[in-house]
């Protein structure tokens, strides 16, 4: 086994360069892989679902976390439910489904027989109980300062007054996002992938669900926004993609952010 180095972008299968990670090595997996034959990714729209996921299971660290990112197609005049069967063989594995979150997109696809598709699941997997979870806190509270007071509901449906620490605590002027980001997408041309993954929203889930110099893994790394967002927010990143052409046109995408952080502030990392 040859083993895989930390902060560099492989051209390879996924499947193949997972069978070279250790096993509870990775510390967070964040990607959106191809699905539903929506793109045809220079024929590289087929992977092996169930073995990428078993791989993912034994590479995870106890407590690691991967943010699955997919849609469904309409085929027939019916949604696939691809996400859904992926979702429960996740399940069936061993992970647990810690949350189903939502992207919701600002240049989202039209139809004519049903009302604009506007979203992707986020399914948040984690293999136990996650061990990081830095929840983001810019939602502005309209009530902040003032103190919490009230009825809470019981599992019977009858409400009782508040009591305790529930019942003085202040409200802050910040509270958790929910759990439907909005955030735009990659209309840049930095590369000529079709489905360029945000580099926000990879970088708001390493934030949540990872610690500095922790481990990142994305395995259809497509454009490079993954690595990016891992050296934006100094963790430590492994990448696969198996079409040459964006691999190099992510490699050097990465390396180019690279060369404008040296600029900028006199940080600098290789691929």
């Amino acid at each position: 086994m040859n083993m895989i180095e930390i902060n560099r972008l492989y051209n390879m299968d996924c499947l193949i360069g997972l069978r070279d990670i250790p096993d509870n090595f990775v510390d967070l997996a964040v990607t959106s892989p191809p699905y539903d034959h929506l793109r045809l990714y220079n024929g590289h729209s087929e992977f092996d679902f169930y073995g990428i996921v078993d791989e993912l299971y034994r590479v995870m660290k106890p407590g690691g976390v991967v943010v699955w990112i997919v849609g469904d197609a309409m085929v027939k005049r019916s949604e696939t439910c691809s996400s859904f069967r992926q979702a429960l063989y996740f399940r069936k594995l061993g992970f647990l489904l810690h949350d189903t979150m939502i992207w919701k997109k600002t240049s989202p696809f039209q139809h004519k027989v049903r009302y604009i598709q506007a979203f992707e699941y986020m399914f948040i997997f984690s293999k136990g109980v996650p061990k990081t979870t830095n929840l983001i806190c810019d939602r502005k509270n309209s009530q902040a300062g003032k103190k919490i007071h009230g009825t809470e509901r019981q599992q019977d449906g009858s409400l009782v007054p508040m009591s305790g620490y529930a019942k003085h605590r202040v409200i802050r002027e910040f509270g958790a996002r929910f759990n439907i980001w909005e955030i735009t997408c990659d209309q840049s041309r930095e590369t000529s992938h079709p489905a360029k993954f945000p580099v926000n929203l990879a970088a708001d889930h390493i934030v949540t669900w990872s610690n500095e110099n922790d481990i990142i893994l994305d395995p259809f790394m497509g454009s490079g926004s993954t690595a990016i967002a891992c050296i934006k927010t100094n963790r430590r990143y492994i990448g696969f993609e198996i079409d040459e052409v964006y691999f190099r046109e992510s490699e050097q995408r990465v390396l180019s952010f690279c060369k404008k952080m040296e600029a900028d502030n006199g940080q600098y990392r290789t691929v």
